[in-house]
């Protein structure tokens, strides 16, 4: 499996491999197989842009999701499962917010893209909860597993 990460921001130094295992290991956990996943590190004028494109709206965001392939389609050749983004400026931003760290943010983004690329949702109530319960899931168990610091 490939995990494509693009680095197109400035702000943090991003540790690829790290990123990497922590997202095989949730696929794994969730019994997800694809060939590829694409993940962007962008600023804040990039994911803005992004947010316009995509959802007519221009303000910034912490991470878009795109999927590609869904993760029971079986006919592709090449199963890209999808493309996410993920914007360092608003994780700096957020990590004073709620005071965490950086590095927490960019974790708890990566988990909350790859849960959308494989089928969860944030829109209702039941769905943010169930979103949320996994979220900390994943924290736990990178943590554990040694692919998260806090």
């Amino acid at each position: 499996m490939l995990i494509n990460i693009i680095d197109d921001q400035k702000k943090l130094k991003i540790n690829k491999k790290l990123i990497e295992k922590q997202i095989k290991e949730i696929l794994k956990a969730e019994k997800v197989k694809t060939d590829e996943v694409i993940v962007h590190f962008v600023d804040k004028k990039a994911i803005k842009k992004l947010h316009k494109q995509f959802f007519n709206d221009p303000s910034e965001t912490d991470c878009i999701t795109l999927p590609i392939d869904k993760p029971t389609d079986k006919q592709t050749i090449y199963h890209i499962l999808g493309e996410t983004f993920i914007c360092t400026d608003v994780a700096y931003q957020n990590a004073k917010i709620y005071k965490t760290s950086v590095v927490y943010e960019i974790t708890l983004y990566v988990i909350h893209t790859i849960l959308h690329l494989i089928g969860y949702d944030d829109i209702k109530e039941k769905d943010v909860k169930v979103m949320r319960e996994k979220e900390m899931y994943y924290l736990t168990l990178l943590k554990n597993k040694g692919i998260f610091t806090k």
